[in-house]
């Protein structure tokens, strides 16, 4: 499929704001075979990422070894391998791991060709992506695992054939595991509302709309709705412009910046729509509230705050990893 390989040493493009980064698989030479199996250290750095990231292909992690968690939608799950794990493309997933042992198999849509029926046993692995295995299932799995690591590295006559077959056999089996998962699903509706918490109270996080907010936490909008009005009985658009107004009023009250440069601040491009915004949600209009001799003796505080956290903790901060390329996995 277009757009989901690279080659080697393509450069790797800053995500836009409010995006979280894509990877691509990549492949030796152009039209090469879009499929990669490796260990965890073998495949390289991105394979066991510690920053949120997406990808445009397929992937299969089979853990072997390790201690911590791995992040899927903001769903935490705890290590005790044996572990198989599929993520679909375009889910979000990072990696808080020691020690990770494993394999890591990639590949795209277009290697699924022969089984077409193969993507929606897919779909419903990765929704279900962390499954432990009990003895008769690992020795079984484990061993599909290894012959396709062998015979990818083989590269013997009708190499192409012989991996997608194995790896047909590998996610028909997979999908036959017990739908009960290696422990009770996490409440991720309860996580994305707050991760959205924490986000709408950062004003430097430069998100004004419910989309950027659902592209940055990796759900969709109406997920992301139904997840903040769960757990606050309020919608996230409701909130976004409380939000923003909480930003404004910040501004206007402890700067010196005009109305103009304040309306960008908080993601208007014209001033007048900021203004009637603005009168619309305070009652009054930014000029006004500005002169206002209640404004210099009250403190602006966020408009939005942890759904279960007391009001004056501290918010964590997220620390940002820097990638380095790895030798299977290019990103944008």
């Amino acid at each position: 499929m277009r757009g989901t390989t690279v080659l080697p040493g393509t450069p790797c493009q800053t995500p836009r704001a409010g995006e979280l980064p894509m990877h691509r698989l990549e492949v030796p030479v152009p039209n090469a075979l879009p499929f990669s199996i490796g260990t965890f250290d073998s495949i390289g750095p991105l394979a066991q990422a510690d920053f949120p990231h997406r990808h445009t292909f397929h992937e299969i992690v089979y853990v072997t070894g390790g201690t911590g968690v791995h992040v899927v939608d903001l769903a935490r799950w705890e290590l005790s391998p044996p572990h198989l794990c599929v993520i679909a493309p375009g889910q979000v997933h990072h990696w808080d791991t020691r020690d990770l042992e494993g394999f890591v198999i990639l590949f795209t849509e277009d290697f699924l060709i022969d089984h077409p029926g193969d993507r929606e046993l897919l779909r419903r692995l990765s929704e279900r992506p962390w499954l432990t295995l009990d003895a008769a299932d690992h020795a079984s799995l484990h061993g599909l695992v290894r012959e396709l690591d062998h015979e990818y590295r083989a590269r013997a006559e009708g190499v192409e054939s012989v991996l997608r077959s194995l790896l047909h056999v590998l996610i028909v089996r997979a999908a036959r595991l017990p739908e009960t998962p290696s422990a009770p699903p996490p409440a991720r509706t309860g996580a994305v509302a707050e991760e959205f918490a924490r986000l709408a109270g950062r004003p430097d996080v430069d998100l004004w709309s419910v989309r950027a907010y659902a592209e940055r936490i990796g759900v969709t909008p109406g997920y992301l709705t139904e997840a903040v009005k769960a757990a606050t009985g309020r919608t996230p658009s409701e909130l976004v412009r409380e939000s923003r107004a909480a930003e404004a009023k910040r501004l206007l009250a402890r700067t010196d910046l005009t109305v103009r440069q304040i309306a960008g601040r908080v993601g208007f491009a014209d001033p007048a729509y900021f203004c009637r915004f603005f009168r619309r949600e305070t009652g009054v209009s930014p000029g006004d509230f500005r002169r206002s001799g209640d404004v210099r003796r009250g403190v602006v505080g966020d408009a939005v705050h942890s759904y279960d956290r007391p009001r004056d903790s501290p918010r964590p901060t997220a620390q940002v990893h820097r990638p380095r390329r790895p030798a299977s996995i290019g990103s944008l």
